[in-house]
């Protein structure tokens, strides 16, 4: 039993390291958040004792929507402090894999024991962390890594970022936060955001929710906003559903907006109402 722990301790970390994206710059350490995440993260912001970055990968939604690095005329790489200085060392360059890595990276910046900044890339972007601490923690839960990023928002933490970090996570947890933060008992930045996402990655369950709020939701911003988002939709549905809206919507700015967004398609059923309006 204990030489079968061993392998699977050995296994566990293989797998962790994989995911973890190349790191120059940084006085690298490796720690487990076996034990819950946030009080891996509190022990690693207090082992550090000044400004670090702590980060984390957890399976992420498929396609395209995870392959965020950064580029410059230095090549493929971010630099976490500001400029990158130079490429990372031993980290031979890899094609980018068309169908999107199957883990996202979550970094936070921590100093004076808060976090100030979240940041969020492929496993496979080179980043530099400008001298600081790096904590790579493995073993970390994507309903716990939900949970923590859920919390920034009511610290009124960048909306965007925050959304779009649990949007990239792979499960029933993500969707179902996302889901949550669409309600009505949000704020409208939030509930845009979720809208967003939820039309963006969700598939059919996502845009059946976003498609209702377009349709139902009492404020008119949320559903104009509610129309954009179903335009990231790739349900063949979306874009019947934003004609009905063009059609029906009790607001002309939501109508227009509606029509705005279908001049923007291609799609034969858009450009079809849009000749049958200019015919009137």
């Amino acid at each position: 039993m204990t030489r079968l722990f061993v392998v699977w301790s050995g296994f566990a970390l293989a797998v962790a390291v994989a995911q973890q994206p190349p790191i120059s710059n940084a006085s690298l350490r490796q720690a487990s958040a076996s034990n819950g995440l946030q009080a891996a993260i509190q022990s690693a912001a207090s082992a550090a004792g000044g400004p670090a970055w702590i980060g984390y990968a957890v399976p992420a939604i498929p396609g395209e929507h995870n392959n965020g690095c950064c580029w410059s005329n230095d090549g493929r790489g971010c630099g976490l402090e500001g400029r990158r200085v130079g490429s990372v060392d031993g980290s031979p360059a890899t094609p980018i894999r068309l169908e999107g890595p199957s883990h996202v990276v979550i970094l936070l910046r921590f100093e004076q024991g808060a976090a100030e900044k979240l940041r969020v890339y492929s496993p496979d972007c080179p980043l530099d962390a400008g001298g600081l601490p790096f904590y790579w923690l493995a073993d970390v839960k994507a309903g716990e890594s939900v949970a923590l990023l859920a919390a920034r928002l009511e610290q009124r933490q960048r909306t965007d970022s925050v959304v779009h970090a649990i949007a990239m996570h792979a499960g029933a947890e993500a969707e179902a936060m996302l889901v949550k933060l669409s309600g009505s008992t949000q704020i409208e930045p939030t509930r845009k955001s979720a809208l967003f996402w939820l039309a963006a990655s969700r598939g059919k369950a996502g845009y059946d929710i976003v498609s209702r709020a377009a349709r139902e939701d009492p404020s008119d911003k949320v559903r104009e906003h509610a129309v954009f988002a179903l335009t990231q939709s790739k349900q063949p549905d979306a874009i019947p559903a934003i004609i009905r809206i063009a059609q029906e919507d009790k607001s002309p700015h939501v109508r227009k907006q509606a029509i705005f967004w279908l001049g923007r398609s291609k799609d034969a059923r858009a450009l079809g109402f849009l000749e049958q309006v200019l015919s009137r």
